[in-house]
């Protein structure tokens, strides 16, 4: 036979072994590495089972005539028990690596530049948190710093050393007081981005490319020259062919390509700190990431941004007026407003009469009670320099990319939270607050009552707003409760207000302002249960109602004559019995692989019965045939406990 024969023949022989390992393991496994195995054991078998036979007292099959068929029963153990070691080391081997957690050769190569390109990364990274003095906190075990102003400090300037995606971590890390303390909070709360702005020649490109046209095309002018430049995208003026004022918010070229590449690594990141540290357990750093993308994704497309300006674009408020016509996922256009941002407003604030500055935050504060109690869309950063005083004497809200959204439910808890710390009334400021959150099983509903109750009496004596709501989260950590992302930007938000409102009042009585607004807010629409929820209410439960008093009067009946039972369905969920069925399919397993190893055992040392070949037993044929079965069945186990698959 010829090379090529000989090299077909071994391959064809690889493909079915390598299939009976496959089936017999009982779990799909990468072709690769079945193939390479075959290969191995299809060229090893024949000079073992040549040296092996005559060991066996079996030279050939014509050579010992008492019972040729001896032999082939003696070679066709040895060949199974070639792939039963074949099984055996792909079920190490998917213990060690799984199948999918090593790329293929084809997807390895593939990936080999983006695989440099994110190992530069790490390094860069590393010598960023070693700079920094935070390597320490990536050991295993490793714990937060707690109120150390110095790691706060160091963490603020190793995201800012990160780049723009890390700089919008550290931003989006200021708004979560549920899960940093207050340092950290401090610290994260000044982070920014100093990015050179754009060429116009690639900014003139992006529009292009967006709007299909050219900015002297669309527009009546463009000015080259950026009002503003931020880490993603920059502002320019422009004006359209109808002449109105309007500008145009550009995204930077290499945005999305720069923060998809560093959310990867924000991902692995986050995956490797729950894993390895106490921190990254506590912080759930998984999730947080998650949404994280989830946001800065948002962020990067400005269509979201236009239907924010849209929805939230109603009121005494002024909210620039999009056009969507000359917009699109990289390109905003809306009207140009004339004014200063309330953080550099201080002398034309001055200007203003105390009764103007006083009507002012009231119209500030009450938008944004509307936002968050009555539409449910909210402006999640609105410090100083995203509210604007403009000409006209009227206040405008700027920066739409960062919104909170919260349904029709979440909005009454809030509503009654708030409405409950204005009355004093801690039992239903903590029923409230059990809604809003994610209470823990055991939690301790009257200490926690207790310690509300305290905190609305401060409160109450002329505490600041935001002072409240860090106590508020500092006291709910401590009692276990979880804060859902988007109610943490909603008291973010009321905290955010209180410093703006102060620029234009520094007097300000919030919470008696918020009181005289109350009876305002509820003839908007204040997400509160009125008479006509109650009766629909009732209407949609109307047939449970009717049917009430007979069950009520039954089980008083069946337990007045001792026949009340109480039946629990288990398993009911597919999950559970999924579960349930591949537990008892292991248990099996183990039991048949145990059992057939301790006869297979026994009949091998065995030295009773006749003699199948001059010097192997029929009975130690026998137990060299249960081991093969139990050693098959105690891979499969071993397979299914370490990938933990369902059978």
């Amino acid at each position: 036979m010829t090379t090529l024969g000989v090299l077909i023949s071994s391959l064809i022989n690889a493909v079915i072994i390598g299939w009976l390992a496959r089936r017999l393991l009982g779990t799909p496994v990468g072709w690769p590495r079945t193939l390479v195995l075959s290969l191995i054991v299809n060229a090893a078998t024949a000079p073992l089972l040549t040296w092996a036979l005559p060991q066996l007292g079996v030279n050939t099959v014509t050579e010992w005539s008492p019972d040729a068929g001896a032999a082939v029963l003696v070679i066709a153990l040895f060949g199974a028990w070639m792939i039963a070691i074949e099984v055996g080391l792909l079920a190490i081997g998917e213990a060690i690596v799984p199948t999918g957690r090593v790329p293929g050769p084809v997807e390895l190569l593939r990936s080999l530049p983006q695989r440099w390109r994110r190992s530069r990364r790490y390094a860069a990274i590393l010598r960023i948190l070693i700079r920094r003095g935070l390597r320490r906190y990536l050991r295993p075990g490793a714990r937060t710093g707690g109120e150390d102003a110095r790691t706060a400090r160091a963490l603020r300037d190793a995201l800012a050393d990160g780049g723009v995606t890390f700089v919008k971590l550290g931003q989006m890390l200021a708004t979560r007081p549920d899960l940093l303390p207050a340092v950290y909070i401090k610290e994260l709360s000044t982070l920014h981005s100093d990015v050179p702005p754009e060429p116009a020649r690639r900014v003139r490109a992006v529009i292009e490319q967006e709007l299909g046209a050219s900015p002297d095309e669309l527009f009546a002018g463009f000015d080259d020259e950026p009002l503003a430049a931020a880490s993603v995208g920059q502002v320019h003026r422009a004006m359209l062919p109808s002449g109105e004022a309007v500008v145009v918010k550009v995204q930077r070229p290499a945005a999305r390509a720069t923060v998809t590449a560093d959310l990867d690594i924000v991902n692995r990141l986050a995956s490797l700190a729950e894993r390895r540290t106490a921190w990254g357990k506590a912080l759930g750093t998984v999730d947080l990431a998650a949404g994280f993308a989830r946001s800065l994704d948002e962020e990067l497309d400005y269509r979201v941004e236009l239907r924010n300006l849209i929805a939230c674009g109603s009121g005494q408020i002024v909210v620039p007026r999009p056009h969507p016509a000359f917009s699109s996922a990289r390109v905003l256009t809306m009207d140009a407003l004339d004014g200063v941002p309330l953080s550099r407003a201080t002398v034309d604030l001055e200007a203003l009469d105390t009764e103007t500055r006083r009507r002012l935050a009231e119209e500030l504060l009450l938008a944004v009670l509307q936002q968050l109690l009555v539409t449910g869309i909210f402006h999640a950063d609105l410090h100083g320099g995203n509210v604007m005083l403009l000409r006209d004497g009227r206040l405008a809200l700027l920066d739409f990319g960062s919104v909170g959204r919260i349904d029709a439910t979440t909005r009454t808890s809030l509503a009654l939270l708030l409405l409950a710390l204005d009355r004093q009334d801690g039992a239903a400021a903590t029923s409230a607050l059990c809604d809003l959150l994610i209470a823990p099983s055991g939690l301790d509903e009257r200490a926690l009552e207790r310690e509300v109750a305290e905190l609305i009496m401060r409160l109450g004596g002329g505490l600041p707003l935001g002072d409240t709501i860090a106590d508020l989260f500092e006291l709910v950590i401590r009692h276990g409760l979880r804060v859902p992302g988007q109610i943490a930007a909603a008291f973010r938000a009321l905290g955010a207000v209180e410093g703006t409102l102060r620029l234009l009042d520094p007097h300000l009585d919030l919470v008696a302002l918020a009181r005289t607004l109350t009876p305002r807010l509820t003839s908007d629409g204040l997400a509160l249960p009125g008479p006509d929820s109650l009766r629909d209410l009732a209407i949609a439960h109307l047939p449970a109602l009717q049917r009430l008093p007979r069950r009520l009067v039954g089980i008083a009946e069946r337990l007045e004559a001792g026949t009340l039972a109480v039946r629990v369905q288990g398993l009911a969920e597919a999950g559970e019995r999924r579960f349930l069925t591949g537990l008892m399919h292991q248990l099996v397993l183990v039991v048949l692989a145990a059992t057939a190893a301790a006869c297979g055992v026994a009949l091998t040392l065995s030295e009773l019965g006749p003699q199948l070949t001059p010097v192997l037993r029929v009975s130690t044929f026998g137990g060299l045939t249960l081991l093969l079965f139990a050693f098959v069945l105690g891979c499969r186990a071993l397979v299914l406990v370490f990938r933990g698959r369902e059978p």
